[in-house]
């Protein structure tokens, strides 16, 4: 934990009884750089603690911690508490793997999936018709839970044909990453084919998953995989994702000779994926 401590003018202003409407943003500020140095999913002093250091009121205290989350600072989680935040820039682009993981990693944060539930299920018509199969058709339906640097940050459902990787469920309790699972076990080369990036307020399910409240809005991400080289569709995916945890950010280029910062590294460059995909910004 971050732990906060009392100076000489907050006992000053205790003793004088007086705080100014502005005092929860010069608490605030305060604490914005002392967390600074603190690392992503430190625990944060709680609102009693807060109340108790400055000689502030409940109201104040919660009011600074407000202006922390407006600020990207900390993230609230429900029933659990408020931690330092690290926002990290989520890049979707043609040049790199639909991956998670990968994605993750090259921003510079740890990646986490958790398997909530996989089961067969015949595809939804909006499904089948994402995939271009037949509705009906069996395909494994995943819910997980992805985490950057320990929290929570995403709610994902994904769909992927049976017949592609009929052991998925098993492959899954080993490997995290359902890109890899499709390279190894499915033999095929994922890349995005498609892709709509819009920030809204999540279904009550959803909210639950990210322990959110019913008025924060969060970034979803729907979007499909096809094979690199025969253009198979693979899977598609709705991905929630709290908008504290990342900066979902869509980078269109057509001239593949353009510099891009994020592909020095061999492996997070995909050089078979499409040139010009079809990609909708944030609404």
């Amino acid at each position: 934990m971050c732990y906060l401590w009392r100076s000489c003018s907050d006992e000053l202003a205790a003793h004088r009884g007086v705080v100014s409407s502005t005092r929860y943003l010069e608490i605030a500020e305060e604490l914005g750089r002392e967390l600074d140095g603190c690392t992503p999913g430190t625990r944060v002093a709680s609102e009693h603690e807060i109340t108790t250091r400055f000689g502030v009121g409940r109201a104040t205290a919660r009011a600074a911690v407000q202006e922390l989350e407006r600020r990207l600072v900390v993230r609230r989680v429900q029933g659990s508490g408020t931690y330092v935040n690290r926002r990290i820039d989520y890049v979707i682009s043609h040049r790199r793997p639909p991956s998670w993981t990968a994605t993750v990693t090259a921003a510079g944060a740890k990646p986490r999936a958790l398997v909530k539930d996989v089961d067969q299920i015949p595809l939804p018509d909006d499904r089948a018709a994402r995939l271009a199969r037949p509705a009906g058709s069996l395909a494994h339906r995943v819910i997980r839970e992805f985490y950057i640097d320990d929290l929570l940050a995403s709610w994902v459902h994904e769909w992927i044909p049976v017949d592609l990787v009929p052991d998925l469920d098993l492959a899954l309790h080993a490997v995290d990453s359902i890109d890899l699972v499709l390279r190894q076990m499915g033999r095929v080369s994922p890349v995005r084919a498609w892709c709509r990036v819009s920030l809204d307020v999540p279904p009550s399910e959803v909210l639950r998953g990210l322990r959110m409240e019913a008025s924060q809005p969060a970034w979803l991400v729907e979007s499909a995989s096809r094979d690199a080289s025969s253009g198979q569709l693979l899977m598609c995916s709705d991905s929630w994702t709290r908008a504290d945890a990342v900066r979902v950010v869509v980078e269109l280029q057509d001239d593949p000779g353009l510099d891009d910062p994020g592909l020095d590294d061999p492996e997070l460059r995909d050089d078979t994926a499409p040139r010009a995909p079809v990609v909708e910004e944030e609404r």
